[in-house]
């Protein structure tokens, strides 16, 4: 993935917590254009994964415990 605009605001998973556990992030800013990257927020300099806006959806309900 290229860079990111610096205008872009990556957001932090709201089941990250504040004890510095696992952390997901993702760009709201990119899903408009037909992708939603993800990245570990630990770690951004390792890049990040483009999902499509439907893998992006299905993963979240499989996180957050709904059926898909």
């Amino acid at each position: 993935m290229s860079n990111t605009n610096p205008a872009e605001s990556w957001v932090k998973s709201s089941y990250s917590g504040g004890e510095g556990g696992q952390c997901l992030e993702w760009l709201p800013a990119r899903a408009v254009s037909g992708e939603v990257p993800v990245r570990d927020s630990k770690a951004p300099e390792r890049g990040a994964l483009s999902l499509s806006p439907s893998a992006w959806s299905s993963f979240v309900q499989f996180a957050s415990g709904q059926s898909i």
